[in-house]
């Protein structure tokens, strides 16, 4: 689309200003970089909520304070909720005429990096690096008729509905692997109601820890991972420790990985960089640095999802970060000898764990598999928005 069919923001939104003096509304919202609206984290303890303003269907909000910060107006459609309350800093606004120009359509503008570009500029004169209402208004997007916009949302919501359908699906797989896990080691267990020939031990007698060390000059693949902005609350796919990315990497100690791997960060741990090598496309060359270590299982009857789920049991968690807090390392830190000491109950051999691991290797893969679908959804998505308006 030329940009002789652009049109000015402000001719197509009005700005809406109702206040909560009844406070009947009680969700209180914030916008996150993503362009989503979130639970607000403001402590309101005390807060006179009645002077925040209340957002409904389909209408926005934004904050505009910190715009040269983030390099990206905080910006968002209510989908959600019925109703809201925001900030009474945002600037809250609606759509003048539904029959001109679309909501989910609009939003979908405001998701272009272009559209982030172009409101950075407008940041320059502020100290603070926010932007004005006006610079808003005043910035242009194209409107196409409306049944072609009622076709674009469709294409780009059916992708959308895909992704959450994937992100449920991904839930529901946690939770069978978690559930599996509580009723075998964790519910109606100690050390004096042990199931028969089972005894309390240590990581370490059923766990093989860093032993394919090396230190060549040769390329390899190194795993690289998500840092903190982009993690999920997803305790399978945090990390893009399923994926391997070409990189020559420095002449330093490292580690191979092999397909099924546990890797570990020893830095850090309250950041939780962990996961499984899922990947089964070209791992015999992929390392991890020495901040990382890798794990695999030892035991006959424990497979790496089931130690996985040991390693990563919320009391063993716990406990390597309170050691991490107490390191003199440069940052929190702990050792292999920290993790490969952690007491875990350890059935006896030949238990027949078969079917337990069988349903965990099938739940970790198909987690693995969405994951990696929703990846790409996510770049179509990203590529449908960069054409938006071509």
């Amino acid at each position: 689309m030329s940009k002789e069919n652009y049109r000015r923001l402000g001719d197509y939104i009005r700005e809406v200003d109702v206040r909560n003096r009844d406070l009947e509304v009680k969700e209180l919202l914030g916008i996150n970089i993503g362009k989503y609206f979130m639970p607000s984290v403001a402590n309101v303890v005390g807060t006179d909520l009645s002077n925040y303003k209340i957002v409904y269907k389909n209408q926005f909000a934004c904050n505009l304070m910190h715009v040269g910060r983030d390099e990206k107006i905080p910006i968002a459609i209510l989908d959600d909720f019925e109703s809201a309350i925001v900030s009474p800093a945002y600037f809250t606004f609606e759509i003048s005429d539904y029959d001109v120009l679309l909501p989910q359509y609009l939003m979908m503008w405001f998701r272009k990096p272009e559209f982030d570009r172009e409101a950075w500029f407008y940041t320059d004169g502020d100290v603070r690096g926010g932007m004005s209402k006006s610079a808003l208004l005043d910035m242009s997007l194209p409107v196409p008729p409306i049944e072609q916009q009622r076709k674009i949302v469709a294409e780009y919501e059916a992708v959308s509905r895909k992704i959450r359908l994937n992100e449920r699906m991904i839930t529901r797989l946690e939770e069978t692997a978690q559930t599996l896990y509580r009723k075998m080691f964790v519910d109606g267990i100690d050390k004096e109601n042990l199931p028969e020939g089972w005894r309390m031990g240590t990581l370490g007698e059923i766990t093989e820890m860093n032993t394919d060390n090396i230190s060549s000059k040769d390329s390899l693949k190194e795993i690289k991972y998500f840092d903190s902005s982009s993690v999920t609350q997803n305790i399978f796919d945090k990390y893009q420790l399923f994926n391997t990315l070409i990189d020559e990497i420095p002449s330093r100690a490292k580690r191979k990985v092999k397909y099924n791997d546990i890797i570990y960060s020893t830095v850090r741990p309250n950041l939780r960089h962990y996961g499984i090598l899922k990947d089964k496309k070209d791992v015999e060359n992929v390392v991890v640095s020495t901040a990382f270590a890798v794990i695999r299982s030892c035991h006959s009857d424990i497979s790496n999802e089931l130690l996985y789920l040991m390693l990563t049991d919320e009391r063993n968690t716990e406990h390597l970060q309170g050691i991490a807090e107490m390191s003199k390392a440069t940052y929190p830190a702990v050792t292999p000898e920290d993790i490969m000491s952690l007491k875990v109950f350890i059935p006896k051999e030949s238990t027949d764990l078969n079917n337990t691991n069988r349903i965990l290797k099938y739940c970790f893969d198909f987690i693995y598999l969405k994951h990696q679908e929703n990846v790409r959804l996510q770049k179509f998505q990203s590529l449908f928005l960069s054409n938006l308006g071509q």
